[in-house]
């Protein structure tokens, strides 16, 4: 495309000009970019090392965490943002950073949507000129600053009730009046005219990541935000009950309270878990919520059977804030049928290292579509088995969830739930191999530190952790972490099952995870880190800059203890 005119959706209208940053693979903005300076630090990425900072960044969609929208927002408020977005699919998330920068802040860029042929088509083109729903050769200088126009949203798209009225007159306060306006056009993106009621909410935006996250709590406190639903808390950048004896520098550990206690101002509980799946009351089939978090949003539509959207950061305080979504996506029932199967190969006797990798290769290849997994019934399957599949599909894909033939709970027949028609993908061991290969990417067998809790850890991993370090001792040198949510922590406690761990000399830790952790708590020191979690095996690389062991619990227990671990591919993952 050099010398045509693409016409494409303009999700916000705008207009900018500059250097197009290409790619077709999904990028996720939170652990793949840089909130403070824009830079691509997703080492599995093929833009990893360029800046997206004033470009015109063309990307199939985002992927992974929920959290992109608050490193947009962050971007765009510390000047670092692209020029403008252009998409292939739907993406909420990000334009959804942009949609709350413009109306909050008066801070935005263009955000563009192209169908597949147009798309392509901008690949090998260097610069490009954006004019409202049009991408076309640049004319002049490249350098000028976007502009966007926010849309308007117009009540007469929508089915509204009485309720969504009286918040859009601002009856109940300037923050539900926005919260509404930014619903509804989070609706008009996502192609709904109706809206939902949402019985809970779970936010994944309360961490700490820049200066911009905490102004815009402040500013909603400011203009008295109050949740209208049960709404609970993800992980924090610390654990708020010791960052000061870890050690955490003063300014992280001050900004993640005054943040999290801006919530907590809103109505919020401060659960600080990133498995909100594991508090009670969990979600039940059927109802509707609106969970942030990725690996939260997977686990409660393919596990319990809940429904949710993928919640962007952000949007899910302003929906908590009115206690309606849009009728969209995976609360609609048609949306949650599968649109790829993906058949395994004959399956031995497989281990927990199993299920977050093949999680983490499905994802790769079910990016934009919801898979039906076939091959694992007749196979013990946990939910903690699922909670680790779901966190590195998550990880990898934008979709919202996944089915099991003969597990989860929509997919007792492929029949059921695939429509026709479907594409069908065979995975090869010489595939579990690939990835295996791809997640382990230390040099050396050595080990200085065990990292495990990506996500929360569960009662029941939390026991299957002390019975391997039950009696044992950890060598010199090496230490054992594992983070997990403040509930599940007191119940551990009470079973003994913290103490066997410090025994053995492990470390708990809650609030936090290991998104979020660095130095000093990962110290300089440490060259390589082992753990079973293939979420974090895949965002721990750029935070800490450590070589990483991908591995089974057990395996990473045996680690501990000598300071080395076995290398040896899994056998069920050995190619023939």
């Amino acid at each position: 495309m050099t010398d045509r005119i693409l016409r494409a959706k303009a999700l916000i209208a705008g207009q900018a000009s500059g250097e197009i940053l290409y790619a077709d693979t999904g990028l996720s903005f939170m652990g793949g970019v840089d909130a403070s300076t824009g830079r691509i630090i997703d080492v599995h990425h093929p833009l990893c090392g360029q800046s997206v900072g004033g470009k015109i960044l063309a990307i199939p969609s985002g992927r992974g965490s929920c959290s992109g929208s608050l490193v947009m927002f962050e971007l765009l408020m510390n000047g670092h943002a692209p020029a403008a977005l252009v998409f292939r699919h739907k993406e909420t998330i990000l334009t959804l950073g942009v949609l709350i920068a413009g109306e909050l802040f008066q801070r935005g860029i263009p955000v563009l949507q192209l169908d597949e042929t147009d798309f392509a088509a901008l690949s090998g083109v260097t610069h490009a000129r954006i004019e409202g729903d049009s991408i076309q050769p640049p004319d002049g200088p490249t350098t000028q600053p976007p502009i966007y126009i926010l849309p308007e949203p117009d009540p007469a798209d929508f089915t509204l009730s009485e309720l969504d009225r009286r918040f859009l007159a601002g009856e109940f306060g300037e923050a539900a009046r926005i919260a509404m306006r930014i619903v509804l056009q989070t609706a008009r993106i996502e192609g709904a005219t109706e809206l939902v009621d949402v019985e809970m909410a779970h936010l994944d935006g309360v961490f700490y990541q820049g200066p911009a996250g905490l102004q815009f709590a402040r500013r909603l406190c400011e203009m008295g935000a109050r949740v209208r639903v049960p709404t609970t808390m993800n992980a924090v950048c610390v654990d708020r009950r010791q960052w000061r004896a870890l050690g955490v520098p003063e300014v992280l550990g001050e900004a993640t309270d005054a943040l999290a206690d801006a919530y907590v101002e809103m109505g919020a509980k401060p659960t600080y878990t990133c498995a909100p799946y594991l508090l009670e009351p969990a979600p039940k089939a059927g109802q509707n919520i609106a969970w942030g978090e990725s690996n939260a949003v997977v686990f409660a539509n393919s596990v319990l059977g809940a429904r949710t959207l993928k919640y962007p950061d952000y949007l899910d305080i302003l929906v908590a804030i009115t206690g309606r979504a849009p009728a969209a996506d995976c609360y609609l029932a048609d949306r949650r049928r599968a649109t790829i199967r993906i058949d395994l190969p004959p399956l031995g006797k497989v281990d927990d290292l199993f299920f977050p990798l093949l999680g983490y290769h499905i994802g790769k290849i079910a990016t934009n579509q919801i898979p039906l997994i076939c091959g694992l019934a007749g196979h013990a399957v946990s939910h903690d088995d699922l909670k680790a599949f779901g966190a590195a599909f998550a990880t990898t894909s934008a979709v919202p969830m996944f089915h099991v033939q003969g597990i989860t709970p929509e997919a007792s027949t492929a029949d059921g739930i695939l429509g026709e028609d479907m594409p069908v993908v065979q995975v090869t061991e010489r595939d579990l191999v690939e990835t295996w290969e791809e997640l382990n990417i230390a040099r050396t067998p050595d080990v200085d530190l065990v990292a495990l809790g990506n996500p929360h850890f569960s009662l029941t991993e939390i026991a299957a952790l002390a019975r391997l370090c039950d009696g044992r001792r950890k060598a010199e040198g090496v230490s054992l972490i594992v983070t997990c949510g403040r509930d599940v922590f007191a119940m551990a406690e009470a079973e003994g099952l913290i103490d066997v761990i410090r025994r053995f000399g492990g470390q708990v830790l809650n609030d936090t995870c290991w998104c979020f952790i660095g130095e000093p708590v990962v110290p300089k020191s440490v060259r390589n880190i082992a753990t079973n979690s293939g979420k974090y095996a895949h965002y721990g690389p750029p935070v800490v800059s450590k070589g990483f062991h991908f591995a089974s619990l057990a395996r990473c227990v045996d680690a501990a203890c000598t300071g080395r671990i076995n290398t040896t591919m899994p056998a069920w993952c050995r190619s023939g």
